[in-house]
């Protein structure tokens, strides 16, 4: 341990040495100078990031060492204090690198990447098992109770101590030497399986040369897929990909049956193909080394470890609640089955219905049943329009106003910068939100933040700097942005996570905004989702994008009458991926053989639809492998019944109400991390959550 950390500390000596003659260079050790003091993007090159992680690093050494090196008892002010405000430097370098590697990354980035995982991780083990470092936090922890600490410096005492525990302070050296090689060898597991995501994204194309073969599929989609063959140098040709607004209309409406087998086949087997992209020797050495790293931390598993700082607790409460909902949802989807597989005999006799039907006659049940096309709705959908009406109902609940600025550098040149600020004028912070696909982005949608809220050492505020990034529907030269429903709610659901960062008030960074429970974090994001698709709030933003015409009665009221169409598809795919989540994470031997029949027999088990495969299969699943939802996903369904159950505090008065506003800023989005989730949501709803609502906004009482 001492010859380690001796290495160590040498080695960071002579980085610094290294480093000192560029530090004029380098953006990062130098004042920003920026409009709000955003990170200098403009200026910032790779080149950059190693030299400035390092002396981060150099630097947060330093100060654990004046924390363990100070003679006097220690005292929340001279230990615990200083620790949460050790690393700024490192902090700062580390969200600009991290969100550049997901949004706008390169194989110099990835490459990058690869080099500093092990080098942080070993730096973040050498403070979490500093035994002089641990020593005076657990002296302080002693004294809590009489310390006379508010609650929030209480809460912050609690967590602090915690993390060390969970991080391995109290095992012997010999386990601690081995706790380290597991977090390194995981932290480039993960960042390789989600390099392999990417590039199967990425490397797929269906190129289709007959016009017939694009029969069925809508216009938009058509001309993206034309704009893309002439990016590719195969003008008078369509290219289809795999990022979401590509695959998933085509499966919806393509009359090419064998094309959406060819195209679904390769979506559900990215990072399952037998090349070097394959997934599932990283996925077998994560989970195994996730139990061994729990079973060293005093857990049978690593759901229980996980689960032990979520609102469920233990992997059997997370297990009662995914049944809960399986035995409904598993009833209807087996009836939309039925129902698609009458359709499909309509147009091929004696076929059956395949995994790549599903979403087809999906829509045209739909169509049938309801009068609704999702493309009838796009028009009413700009991208614009959506950002717009979100902006509207920030400002009818909360007085915020957002004022673009093109003042402000930015990561990526398709991001668009916002300053955020109270009715007054008073300053919240920034936005950037970056809204298309690109072969540099990781798919999906995810908040995060470049800067976070917080009071500085002399008690000023540091006003946060958010980031949505999303893969929405992208315009092109005849047509905007137009987007699916789908991506309205994704985008009203990242707006929500966005607001819990922005409007985040609490003294330390640790406890601010996201900084909560897993199976906490998404209900600021999910109860946004409410608003997108209320009848009185759907006439304020969704209007055609050609005549401004406000989204006909008639529409809204077929897509209530749709609201419950194919929640048996929807909700069974989600709950497939919680059950796969929670069953790779509650084994506590050794995962060996296929990775994919370990997921069959998963599925087998519960008893899914065999025409459904779950949302996220395992060689893509990010969110367990990639993405810090280990054991987690499960919580936007737990989420779902808080959110669901909070929306009904508005309609109890009005989606507008600002009193019930208020009470939802004060007690939950400004709060952060800084009381028990439970206590929040009570503070604020006045009861404990019922699942009822859920029920009954998914058609499944």
């Amino acid at each position: 341990m001492k010859k380690t950390g001796l290495l160590l500390l040498t080695a960071l000596l002579m980085i610094a040495a290294c480093t000192t003659k560029k530090t004029e260079q380098n953006p990062f050790l130098a004042e920003y100078n920026t409009p709000f003091d955003v990170p200098p993007f403009d200026r910032i090159n790779p080149g950059h990031f190693v030299p400035a992680l390092e002396e981060g690093m150099r630097q947060q050494v330093a100060e654990i060492d004046a924390i363990v090196n100070n003679t006097e008892a220690p005292t929340f002010e001279n230990t615990v204090l200083p620790f949460e405000y050790s690393g700024k430097l490192l902090g700062d370098v580390g969200r600009v690198f991290y969100n550049m590697n997901s949004g706008n990354t390169s194989e110099e980035i990835q490459a990058i990447a690869r080099e500093v995982a092990p080098k942080l991780s070993q730096h973040s083990d050498n403070i979490s098992m500093n035994p002089l470092l641990y020593s005076k936090i657990k002296e302080v922890y002693k004294q809590k109770d009489i310390l006379g600490l508010n609650a929030e410096s209480m809460k912050l005492l609690e967590e602090t101590y915690k993390g060390f525990v969970r991080n391995g302070a109290d095992l012997d050296s010999v386990k601690q030497a081995r706790l380290r090689e597991i977090n390194q060898q995981l932290s480039l597991l993960s960042l390789k399986f989600g390099e392999n995501v990417l590039a199967e994204t990425n490397v797929f194309e269906l190129v289709v040369e007959n016009p017939e073969d694009l029969a069925g599929l809508p216009a938009s989609l058509v001309e993206v897929a034309s704009q893309k063959a002439k990016e590719k140098g195969q003008e008078g040709k369509w290219v289809f990909t795999l990022h979401n607004p590509s695959v998933m209309p085509f499966l919806q409406y393509s009359e090419n049956r064998e094309l959406r087998k060819k195209m679904q086949q390769a979506y559900v087997l990215r990072g399952a193909n037998n090349d070097e992209r394959n997934n599932q020797e990283n996925i077998r050495q994560m989970v195994n080394l996730r139990i061994e790293r729990a079973n060293l931390l005093g857990y049978p598993d690593h759901s229980s470890y996980i689960l032990a700082e979520n609102m469920a607790k233990d992997p059997k409460t997370v297990y009662d609640f995914l049944h809960r909902l399986w035995v409904p949802t598993m009833k209807v989807a087996k009836a939309e089955a039925i129902d698609l597989q009458k359709m499909l005999q309509k147009d091929i006799q004696g076929a059956m219905l395949e995994v790549w039907d599903w979403r087809y006659y999906t829509e045209k049940l739909r169509k049938e049943k309801y009068d609704l096309d999702e493309e009838q709705l796009r028009p009413f959908f700009k991208l614009e329009n959506v950002r717009d009406g979100i902006f509207d109902l920030c400002d009818r609940l909360w007085g915020m106003k957002f004022v673009e600025r093109t003042d402000i550098p930015k990561l990526h040149p398709d991001a668009i910068s916002y300053e955020v600020t109270e009715a007054d004028g008073s300053h919240i912070g920034i936005l950037y939100m970056d809204f298309h696909p690109r072969a540099s982005k990781r798919g999906g949608a995810w908040m995060s933040s470049y800067r976070d809220q917080m009071c500085a050492t002399d008690g000023h505020m540091v006003h946060p700097v958010v980031i949505l990034t999303c893969n929405f529907s992208p315009p092109t030269s005849e047509i905007p942005s137009l987007l699916t429903f789908d991506e309205v709610e994704t985008f009203f659901h990242e707006f929500g996570h966005g607001l819990h960062g922005l409007l985040s008030n609490t003294t330390y960074q640790s406890l601010s905004g996201t900084s909560v429970p897993r199976d906490f974090v998404e209900l600021p994001s999910q109860i946004m989702e409410h608003w997108a698709g209320s009848p009185e709030f759907l006439k304020l933003y969704a209007k055609h994008y050609q005549t401004g015409e406000v989204i006909p009665d008639e529409f809204i009221e077929r897509m209530q009458a749709a609201a419950h169409f194919n929640q048996g598809f929807t909700t069974g795919e989600f709950i497939a991926s919680a059950f796969l989540d929670m069953d790779y994470h509650t084994l506590d031997k050794p995962l060996v053989g296929d990775v994919i029949t370990f997921e069959i027999n998963a599925m087998n088990n519960v008893g899914l639809v065999k025409e459904i495969v779950p949302r996220h299969r395992s060689t893509y699943f990010q969110h367990i492998f990639s993405g810090g939802y280990s054991s987690g996903y499960y919580s936007y369904l737990w989420a779902a019944v808080l959110d669901a159950d909070a929306f009904e505090a508005f309609r109890e008065t009005s989606i507008f109400d600002k009193e019930t506003a208020a009470r939802y800023r004060h007690q939950i989005l400004a709060r952060g991390g800084t009381d028990d989730p439970m206590n929040l949501y009570v503070n604020f709803r006045g009861r404990k959550p019922s699942i009822e609502p859920l029920l009954k906004v998914r058609g499944l009482n």
